[in-house]
């Protein structure tokens, strides 16, 4: 059964979860995966592999777990934490300790195994964004969830264990260590200046032109100014949004600003692996008023991290990042480069 330990320096939590290591690819970490249909769980007339479906993209009435879907929400097979669990919190000594209580989702994109993110169409794309939103938002309902985050790792070296286009969402019970540290520099802020930081970084970006890569009329990407990683995007609304599905009624710009710049990036770096993950307000249902001026000072947004680097020694001991390339030259590469929705 998994856990949540609370390492009592940091404050961080770490998942132990054990059954995690029954997926195949642990015991291989050498391979690579193998763009193989015949055999992939995520694809059509598979679907009895894969556990029973939560949820699917189908305008042709079939039946769930059979084929005739676009977009399929199926539980993780080999999940980081369980919703079954019950939440049962406790001491142990001196340390902090949690069930594994959580919910592990996995997204298949699409039903096609060779087609990622960046070829697939708008209505596509919109269909993806849209079970995105209506995930978070209806376990939200659930008031022992403190966290919900959707990420994508494409490739081996991004974590990815099967190449079919696929996304995943993680519930968990607490507010992650690097999610909270942001929330609090957001708050911190807007203490400060009374405005958002985010709102404010999307002027800042506006007035020099320097870092962004794609604009319309309500989102745009950029390379942040102090970029982690070389060619590190940040895409977010121009309009304030504190959670991620607030942003339904502008869904086609955002399908539109995903796409471009995905295409931009994968165009100009010969489809390099990566990770993007969706930072958006923690669920605050359950402490109600804790971030008091959350509604404020926080502005949802993708973040998206090509591996073009590794994190070494320096980086794990410090918490500095080495970056060799500046934003202002990567943003001016994308940004030339030429691409079609």
């Amino acid at each position: 059964m998994p856990e949540l330990r609370k390492d009592p320096v940091t404050g961080r939590w770490v998942i132990i979860s054990t059954a995690r290591g029954k997926r195949p690819s642990d015991f291989k970490p050498d391979a690579t995966p193998v763009p193989d249909s015949g055999n992939c769980p995520f694809c059509y007339g598979n679907e009895s592999m894969t556990p029973a479906e939560i949820c699917a993209v189908r305008r042709d009435g079939s039946a769930p777990n059979t084929p005739g879907w676009s977009v399929r929400v199926v539980p993780n097979k080999f999940p980081s934490l369980g919703i079954d669990d019950h939440l049962i919190k406790k001491g142990v000594g001196m340390y902090d300790l949690m069930s594994g209580f959580g919910a592990h989702e996995v997204i298949i994109e699409t039903p096609d195994h060779h087609r990622p993110v960046d070829q697939l169409s708008l209505s596509e794309i919109k269909d993806i964004l849209t079970i995105y939103q209506n995930r978070v938002e209806d376990l939200h309902r659930d008031i022992r969830f403190r966290y919900i985050l959707i990420f994508r790792n494409e490739g081996r070296e991004s974590g990815a264990s099967l190449y079919h286009p696929h996304s995943q969402l993680i519930a968990t019970p607490v507010t992650p260590k690097r999610v909270k540290e942001e929330l609090m520099g957001a708050e911190a802020y807007y203490k400060t200046k009374e405005r958002c930081v985010f709102c404010d970084m999307i002027n800042q970006e506006k007035d020099s032109q320097q870092r962004i890569v794609y604009e319309n009329d309500h989102f745009i990407s950029f390379c942040p100014f102090a970029s982690r990683f070389p060619f590190e995007l940040c895409l977010l609304p121009k309009n304030h949004e504190p959670d991620f599905y607030a942003s339904r009624q502008r869904i086609d710009d955002m399908a539109l600003a995903l796409k471009m710049t995905m295409e931009k990036l994968h165009t100009a770096l010969n489809r390099p692996q990566y990770n993007f993950i969706i930072h958006s307000a923690p669920n605050l249902f359950p402490r109600r008023g804790y971030w008091h001026t959350i509604r404020d000072d926080y502005h949802w947004h993708f973040e998206i991290m090509p591996r073009l680097t590794r994190v070494a020694g320096f980086e794990w001991g410090t918490g500095f990042y080495i970056n060799p390339t500046a934003p202002e030259d990567a943003a001016k590469f994308l940004r030339e480069v030429i691409v079609h929705a």
